[in-house]
């Protein structure tokens, strides 16, 4: 797959059938990327497990944090990797063991491993690198737009709600 550019439906289907996240690298401080990405995703619904060792057994966010993938208590449709590229290949070696295999590995802006890409697209998972599911979520359900902010997505459709806070859901077409 061609992972320079995702055409919307691509993204808009990941985001529509995902449920729970696993994200690597979330932070109890607020002032980080992670931090807020998850606080997003909680707000529109996703049920979102923190994975940082450091913070393994306290709450984010009212959410019980895991020290690795494998200490999570379900299994989960997503794996949010908010780390370094170097991190990916170790990750993605994680993620393989688990049984059932997530549905998504997507990585977040300015992470890419396009050989860790490759190997969970031949177990049969969706990838996605350099975006952010908050960024992606918000343009494609329009309320990016809301800020004055050009989406480049235009519809005259009545958004579809989607449980949480002012959550609309991701448009199909």
């Amino acid at each position: 797959m061609n992972h320079d550019a995702y055409d919307n439906a691509y993204i808009g289907g990941i985001l529509n059938s995902v449920k729970t996240i696993a994200m690597v690298g979330a932070s109890a401080n607020d002032v980080r990327p992670s931090f807020f990405v998850l606080k997003y995703l909680l707000a529109k619904g996703f049920s979102v497990f923190p994975i940082n060792p450091g913070q393994a057994g306290k709450e984010i966010l009212g959410r019980m944090t895991y020290a690795s993938i494998a200490d999570l208590p379900e299994p989960v449709d997503m794996v949010d990797i908010f780390r370094a590229s170097p991190a990916v290949p170790g990750i993605v070696d994680e993620v393989l063991k688990l049984d059932p295999l997530p549905k998504v590995i997507w990585m977040q802006l300015g992470v890419r491993d396009d050989e860790a890409a490759a190997r969970a697209e031949a177990a049969g998972m969706k990838v996605v690198m350099n975006r952010c599911p908050k960024i992606e979520y918000g343009k494609l359900s329009g309320e990016i737009g809301w800020t004055g902010v050009n989406s480049g997505v235009l519809s005259s459709k009545k958004p579809l709600m989607r449980s949480g806070f002012q959550s609309f859901g991701v448009r199909q077409k």
